[in-house]
């Protein structure tokens, strides 16, 4: 019997582990993929207080190390569901089943599919939704990604700096990235911006080809030959093993306020996964460290 059991080993998860550890409370971090997140597939982050510049997957490796030295056990098992016994839960996993008395889902969100003929055919093989993973096998090609936001416009940076051309795509008529993100990509002479048009069809033979491009004004359609593809164009949680019992709102994140508390007594969240207004590093790790302290409240409150 674990006092609770932490979903995923992002940087929200990650921050629960630490705050919990500390608090004395026995504890099972579970992650189904590789700890540290997203934040351990992003290229530079130049906003996470204390630290002005650093890359991702070296963030990621201070924060597993933190909760390494504190000797967390973690299981990289992937969650199925969740059964709430009322002072005790049950999370089930791919490989056993364990109980608790208080769960933390920081599970973060994963990248939204483009949904165009082509994507799924060619995943891995010129499609990609991790510039810093897959940008090295592009080196000397041209690339497309589509997207405008902060994280798309990362990734047309990233890979500016490999590839002998870059096609931005975005739907509207600027794109919506912070303002030094712009600037920097602007003066990237082999980045080309491509406004009102968004890729309706991936296509080629054993890797991608070519990307059909729509016009979104006028739906005018042009092929871009390229031998890949990055598509950034936000995120989508992942949070059906947890309903029931957990309350999720119309785009499927849990329904959470700043308290972390979900709709179900013993049951909090942190990070991505929940309804919040800004999803970054740091509001993920203060999420986690939230969660943490209400768990703890919460175990308490049982008086076992």
């Amino acid at each position: 019997m674990y006092d609770v059991i932490i979903i995923g080993g992002g940087p929200a998860g990650l921050t629960a582990a630490i705050y919990a550890t500390r608090a004395g409370l026995e504890l099972l971090l579970l992650e189904g993929g590789q700890i540290g997140g997203q934040v351990a597939a992003s290229a530079e982050i130049e906003n996470y207080p204390a630290v002005p510049h650093t890359m991702g997957w070296e963030l990621a490796s201070h924060m597993a190390g933190h909760v390494g030295d504190m000797h967390v056990p973690i299981r990289y098992e992937s969650v199925r569901s969740i059964v709430d016994h009322g002072k005790t839960k049950t999370v089930e996993t791919s490989e056993a089943s364990y109980e608790c008395r208080a769960v933390i889902i920081a599970n973060g969100a994963k990248r939204r599919k483009l949904g165009c003929p082509g994507e799924d055919t060619f995943l891995g093989r010129g499609v990609s939704y991790c510039a810093t993973c897959d940008g090295a096998f592009f080196r000397g090609r041209d690339v497309a990604v589509m997207g405008g936001g902060n994280t798309a416009v990362e990734d047309a940076i990233y890979l500016a700096g490999i590839c002998r051309s870059v096609h931005l795509i975005f739907r509207r008529d600027h794109v919506t990235a912070q303002k030094s993100l712009l600037e920097t990509a602007k003066s990237k002479e082999n980045l080309r911006f491509v406004p009102l048009s968004t890729v309706t069809e991936i296509a080629g033979g054993d890797t991608v080809e070519e990307v059909t491009l729509t016009r979104v004004d006028s739906g005018e359609q042009t092929k871009l030959p390229v031998a890949g593809i990055f598509i950034a164009i936000g995120l989508a949680p992942d949070n059906a093993p947890f309903s029931p019992p957990v309350a999720l709102d119309e785009y499927g994140y849990i329904i959470s306020s700043e308290d972390c508390k979900t709709n179900v007594p013993g049951i909090f969240c942190a990070g991505d996964t929940r309804a919040k207004l800004l999803r970054q590093i740091v509001t993920a790790v203060s999420d986690g460290a939230v969660a943490s302290m209400q768990a703890e409240r919460y175990i308490a409150s049982l008086g076992e």
